[in-house]
């Protein structure tokens, strides 16, 4: 049903306006930031099928799985998405870009660990959606504040495959007083493995020998993010 033919109360926008952003549904934000739908298809139904798993939306594309999986979609991944036009394209991959930056500046304003749940929504924006394995450093200042982020390594994590001098050349070169290590795992689960404990342990020596410290281990997957300092293991 086109929005016109809603009643007044039921229209995103106006719903919005009265009630406040919490009262729509991911569908209904959606439809707002898309605006209008396309032919043969009100925007309410596509903002429903693109936030369908993959293969239910009726999409001759897959759809996205959720609101973190189409912000975390590239400007290709949108192009599967028959009759979303590059307005549309650009306006949805902006959002995420914006929801980065925001994050960023706020971790670069305060101390990273005054807002710990910040840094795994960080996190999660960057790495989470990734079908491959990558390997990312937070590098902070003295008050453990945000320098910069770097993605480092690419592909199957290991202690052989993730190289100690680089990190610590990266380290040097950012001024660094500290850093927070990340990773994402593709499968779904955010459990450390042996290799990602025994990684950490080489890193953590390596750094130490020019006086920088690892505060975190952060492993993210869609939907999760877990803390090797919270579980001991840093």
């Amino acid at each position: 049903m086109p929005l016109k033919d809603l009643p007044p109360d039921a229209r995103p926008r106006e719903k919005l306006l009265a009630r406040g952003p919490g009262a729509l549904s991911d569908a209904e934000l959606l439809a707002l930031l898309l605006r209008t739908g396309i032919q043969g298809k009100g925007v309410l139904q596509l903002a429903d099928e693109l936030l369908q798993l993959p293969g239910k939306g009726g999409l001759a594309a897959p759809g996205f799985g959720g609101i973190a999986g189409l912000l975390n979609a590239t400007a290709d991944d949108l192009k599967a998405v028959k009759g979303l036009g590059p307005a549309k394209r650009a306006e949805l991959v902006a959002v995420l870009e914006l929801a980065r930056r925001a994050m960023a500046q706020r971790l670069q304003e305060r101390t990273v660990f005054a807002s710990p749940q910040a840094v795994k929504h960080y996190l999660q924006l960057h790495l989470s959606a990734l079908p491959h394995e990558v390997f990312a450093v937070l590098f902070l200042d003295a008050q453990n504040r945000l320098l910069t982020m770097e993605e480092l390594f690419r592909g199957s994590l290991t202690q052989t495959s993730v190289y100690p001098r680089e990190v610590v050349k990266r380290a040097l070169h950012h001024h660094a007083s500290a850093v927070v290590l990340a990773h994402n795992h593709p499968s779904g689960t955010v459990q450390p493995s042996r290799a990602d404990e025994l990684l950490t342990q080489t890193l953590k020596a390596a750094l130490a020998l020019v006086d920088v410290r690892v505060l975190d281990h952060i492993i993210v997957a869609q939907g999760d993010a877990l803390s090797m300092a919270e579980q001991g293991l840093v």
